[in-house]
Order: C-alpha cells, then structure tokens, then sequence
C-alpha cells in the first residue's frame, strides 16, 4: 500500500530536494507539488493526497493557517509541517491546527520517512529536534528574525502601515502582510501593539 504525498513549498530546490529523496521509495507516491497556498487548494479540489508535506513560510498565507484550512475542508489528509523554522510557537501553532508532525528541513530522509509513515496511520510524529524545542519552556527565547523582518518590525514600531512600508522597502504590500503575520506567530502576539510591545522588552527595536 503506497502513501499519496504532495509538497507545498515556494522553494524549487527544496521541492526537488525532497522529491529526489523520496522518489524512489517504493511506499512513496509522488503525487505533486505547489507553490502556493493558493495552489495547493486548487490541486486538493481535484485530488486528495494521503500526506501533505507544508513549509510554514507560504508566499501567499502562513502554512500554519493552510493547514488548519486544509483540516477543515479535507480532514481525511494528513499535514506535515516542514520548516527551516524551530521555534516553540511555531511548532505548537501547526499541532493546534491540526497538523500529524513537524519535521525540520535539515531532518534525515529516515526521520521524512518517518513523519510520512506516522502521519499516514493517524499517528503523531515530531523530529527529534522539534520534539526538544517543544519540551523545553521558552519562555525566555528571543524570535530568531530574518533581517527583512527586522526591517518591517522596526516600520511597523513607528506606526507605518504595510502600504507605507512596502514603499519604503520597495516590495509589495502583500509581501509586508506576510512579513507581519510571521512576526505576529513568531512572537505568539494577538495584535500589532502586543507585538510591539514584546519587541521592546526584548530589545529588539
């Protein structure tokens, strides 16, 4: 019995990466890839994968707010959170939406395996690192940031608004509303001001 898995992924490399991988396992079928959240909805509306593997970090939407769209409309697929990120409020976040597992992007094609095999049973499955970050009380962690979101946290603390920002910074403004969804999950902060907030106890602007 062969395992139906597709991967939403904006990275080409990453895909092919993967794809390579698990190419020629002989309980892997192959079934796709897209790019976008958009995308993968679009495909889910013609075809339901068993496994779907999903970065966090989406053009488009968080992955984390795919997932819990995904659960809703099709529950019978299972999601996988794939991530460069390995942080304790992403992890959480994507298991509260109703993801089977959290795999790291630098996890071994035995731990992908794993995490595809677990989540096709219904089971649950972290990778070893993800499984240590969501033990640990982390309270006191600091948001790793990309220099990008530094760039919008600092815009966003003197009260730009993303159409403002993204002049500024010259890329879109849905680019700029991504940028802030992930500050606003990599803090665990419900609004701007909380978020802000945060980021000034924590010296980060």
């Amino acid at each position: 019995m062969t395992t139906q898995v597709f991967i939403v992924d904006d990275h080409y490399m990453v895909i092919e990466g993967i794809r390579s991988l698990l190419q020629l396992e002989k309980s892997i079928d192959w079934v796709g890839h897209a790019t976008n959240a958009a995308s993968c909805l679009a495909f889910l509306r013609q075809q339901l994968p068993d496994v779907i593997l999903m970065d966090i970090n989406l053009p488009d939407k968080s992955g984390i707010d795919l997932c819990k769209e995904v659960k809703q409309l099709h529950p019978s697929v299972f999601v996988v959170g794939l991530s460069t990120f390995n942080q304790q409020s992403f992890i959480a976040k994507m298991m509260e939406n109703g993801a089977s597992g959290y795999v790291l992007k630098n996890a071994t094609k035995e731990e992908l395996l794993e995490a595809i095999e677990a989540a096709a049973k219904g089971k649950t499955y972290l990778s070893d690192e993800a499984a240590q970050t969501l033990r640990k009380n982390t309270d006191a962690d600091v948001p790793v940031l990309t220099r990008r979101e530094k760039e919008v946290l600092i815009l966003i603390a003197e009260g730009l608004t993303n159409n403002e920002i993204a002049e500024k910074l010259f890329i879109s403004p849905a680019t700029i509303d991504t940028h802030r969804k992930n500050l606003l999950t990599k803090f665990d902060a419900k609004n701007t001001a909380s978020l802000v907030k945060m980021a000034m106890q924590l010296q980060l602007i």
